[in-house]
């Protein structure tokens, strides 16, 4: 007759309590608390994460439906109002394009355009056509293209004044073209804000 002898079973080294960092001894090999309130305390915890987790992919899901559900104009807006906070923060140092306003002036600044958008809709994302301008000469009085244009030749030059102020060929731009132009913009606006600080 031959005898086994049961396997001796191994002592397991100290660990950490993940819940309030003291070191303990562990009874089973996959125990992480030193303690029922300390084991009660990581269940909450890891409920709490996968609740949150929930609703974080909840929300994103909700994002990416709207996302789907907005319309050319709508993401052309968003477009604009990105392009519009680029110029304003490229230009932040300049004085107004037009009457040449101070940069510490403490009023409303704006992107206003060389060649209107109406007029020129090729021209509505050209960073050459937009410059940052007061409101009281971007609203007040339509833009005053003579002393905009004035300043303009002197900022980049009257080759380039002219190619704007030449014939334009419209741009038709695609839904996937907008959404990748308004992500460069949005990422320029957080790299000069970040440059600013």
């Amino acid at each position: 007759m031959i005898r086994t002898s049961l396997p001796v079973k191994k002592a397991l080294k100290p660990r950490k309590c993940k819940s309030c960092g003291t070191s303990f001894i562990p009874v089973r090999s996959l125990q992480a608390a030193c303690s029922v309130p300390c084991a009660l305390a990581i269940a909450a915890k890891q409920k709490a994460q996968k609740e949150a987790r929930a609703k974080r992919d909840e929300r994103k899901s909700i994002r990416e439906a709207l996302d789907k559900a907005k319309t050319r104009g709508a993401h052309l807006k968003e477009l604009q109002a990105a392009f519009n906070s680029w110029i304003r923060l490229r230009d932040a140092g300049l004085p107004c394009i037009s009457c040449g306003r101070p940069a510490s002036w403490q009023g409303q600044w704006d992107a206003g355009h060389f060649m209107s958008r109406g007029s020129s809709p090729a021209l509505r994302f050209d960073p050459a056509n937009v410059h940052k301008q007061c409101d009281p000469c971007n609203v007040h009085l339509s833009g005053d293209l003579v002393r905009y244009r004035v300043n303009l030749v002197k900022k980049i030059g009257l080759a380039e004044v002219e190619r704007l102020e030449g014939p334009q060929e419209l741009k038709k731009y695609t839904i996937p073209e907008i959404v990748e132009m308004k992500t460069f913009y949005r990422a320029e606006v957080r790299r000069l804000k970040k440059e600013a600080a």
